[in-house]
Order: C-alpha cells, then sequence, then structure tokens
C-alpha cells in the first residue's frame, strides 16, 4: 500500500518545531511534530562547521546559526549581497533543505531541495567560506540546476 496525495495542514504559520500538526494522506492520519516532519539525512554533511549551520537552518535555531558565522559575514543571495543578519532573521523557521542531494569543495557546497514558506520548493546550493578562526566567513546561496 502506498502512500499518495500526503498533505500537511499547517494550522498556524507561526509553528515552533515541537508543536504537533496533523499529516493527512488517503491511508494515514497521524500527529507528528514540525521537526519530525523535517527530518533528512545529514550524513553528506561531512564539514563540521557546515553541519551545524545546516543543523541550525533546519531547526530554525538563531543562537547556534549566528553564533557559527563570523561578525562580518559576507552573504550573497543569487550573486546579489544582501545584509544576513536580516535575510536570516526572517527565513530561519521558514525556510530548510527538505533533500540533500550531493555535497562537494571538502564538504563546503551543499546542493539539494529547499523549501521556502515564501518562495515555495526549488533546488539549491549553500557554499560556505571558512576563516582560520573557524568562523564562517562567506556563504553564497542561490538556485541550482544540476
Amino acid at each position: 500500500m502506498g502512500f499518495k496525495n500526503i498533505f500537511f495542514i499547517n494550522f498556524d504559520h507561526g509553528l515552533k518545531l515541537n508543536t504537533p500538526f496533523v499529516l493527512l494522506s488517503a491511508n494515514l492520519l497521524s500527529l507528528k511534530t514540525r521537526s519530525e516532519a523535517m527530518a533528512i539525512d545529514l550524513t553528506k554533511l561531512s564539514n563540521v562547521k557546515v553541519k551545524a549551520a545546516i543543523m541550525a537552518l533546519q531547526k530554525g535555531d538563531e543562537k547556534t546559526w549566528f553564533s557559527l558565522f563570523a561578525a562580518e559575514v559576507a552573504f550573497y543571495d543569487d550573486g546579489n549581497q544582501m545584509k544576513f543578519n536580516n535575510f536570516f532573521r526572517k527565513a530561519l523557521g521558514h525556510e530548510r533543505f527538505t533533500c540533500i542531494d550531493k555535497v562537494e569543495n571538502n564538504g563546503l557546497e551543499v546542493y539539494g531541495h529547499f523549501h521556502s514558506d515564501q518562495w515555495g520548493d526549488f533546488k539549491t546550493c549553500f557554499k560556505f567560506q571558512v576563516n582560520k578562526e573557524g568562523k564562517i566567513a562567506r556563504l553564497d546561496i542561490g538556485q541550482a540546476s544540476y
């Protein structure tokens, strides 16, 4: 028995990670938390800093996310320089990977399917650069075709 037509019903867009919501399908009715539904395989992530950043992104964990980055981080979205703090204060908790397809460049480049509450679903790439102090000094994100 395969599951087709799975629908996530989100009664409040401001849900926290452990807030229950209903997962419906033609053959299934269950109660899950948002974090359980967002679980993805992170085993492909070989760089410790990148893995910590992706885990924080997935959880919407602002404290951990911002602590991983240099104070003057360079941030680009589709090649356009953006204000890092402003962008991610809005994005965290509303954007996440739904699948990691491949990781390249010694674990610093992550490609996968991505969900944004605002922009929908698309393929993306996150490219990290880590400085000698161990902080992420640059992040380039953007839509990807691979």
